[in-house]
């Protein structure tokens, strides 16, 4: 098991957020890489100095490239950011970069599906020929288009060259994670861990996912997630990749949080 520091798990709590601390802790836990979710308004040259510096691989580059939209030219502006993230990701020494594909408030899933495939199909080639696999992971809510292994495998055989990062927290909003896996196993290259609350009735603060539940934030192994089945579906299909631990929740600062989870992933293995 390959654990990765997810830059999103601290830069989220915006008065944690130090790029220098976040690497030091990478280093202090011997986290085996990074992944930068956006370039947190630095040069990639310099993130990738500092990543080197400490011995840290960049595993994995994130960035957002919006491209759900109904038409080519619509979608442009999103496939010019996807070019600019991959230009990025190889200066980072990144080997796969992700885009977020989150659905519209009462846009139809399929349709949003099909918008984002569209788009991606345009992204692919520039990905593969600069030496960057693309990929997208589950997404979590109601209206989005890639939650379960079905909306995945759609992705996958429309547009050639598009691998998943696969999500458990967010499969688990619409499917068992495990199975979710096994069933998207071949083409998984990157991977998310995250951990979840949930409630079958509506309430303040609790989101309502695709499944008809309602989730709010957890630590990694203070949640509902069987991350030991997770885990075991991973080593039966020969997963080597890397982990990111994602945090979303408040109970803890970024830096705890991502220590409390590593201890509790390795003490699982």
């Amino acid at each position: 098991m390959k654990l990765s520091m997810m830059s999103y798990t601290v830069s989220r709590q915006k008065e944690y957020f130090d790029l220098k601390k976040m690497l030091d802790v990478t280093a202090e836990l011997k986290m085996d890489g990074i992944d930068f979710v956006t370039l947190h308004n630095t040069d990639p040259r310099t993130l990738r100095k500092m990543a080197d510096d400490h011995g840290i691989p960049v595993v994995c580059h994130t960035f957002h490239a919006p491209m759900n939209f109904a038409t080519a030219a619509e979608r442009a502006a999103g496939v010019e950011a996807a070019k600019a993230g991959v230009e990025a990701a190889v200066i980072l020494g990144a080997p796969a970069v992700m885009i977020p594909t989150g659905g519209k408030t009462g846009k139809p899933r399929g349709e949003s599906r099909r918008d984002w495939i569209e788009g991606l199909k345009k992204v692919v080639p520039l990905a593969a020929d600069a030496g960057v696999t693309l990929t997208i992971e589950n997404f979590p809510g109601a209206d989005s288009p890639f939650v379960t292994a079905a909306d995945v495998l759609e992705a996958v055989d429309a547009v050639p060259g598009l691998k998943l990062t696969y999500d458990n927290g967010n499969a688990a909003t619409g499917e068992e994670p495990a199975q979710s896996f096994r069933d998207c196993a071949r083409h998984v290259v990157h991977a998310h861990f995250k951990d979840w609350l949930r409630r079958d009735d509506e309430a303040e603060g609790w989101r309502k996912m695709l499944d008809g539940k309602y989730y709010q934030p957890a630590l990694i192994g203070e949640g509902c997630l069987d991350h030991v089945a997770c885990l075991s579906a991973m080593r039966d299909a020969g997963y080597d990749g890397y982990i990111n631990i994602e945090y979303e929740g408040n109970a803890y600062d970024p830096y705890e949080a991502t220590r409390r989870a590593v201890e509790y992933l390795r003490s699982l293995t």
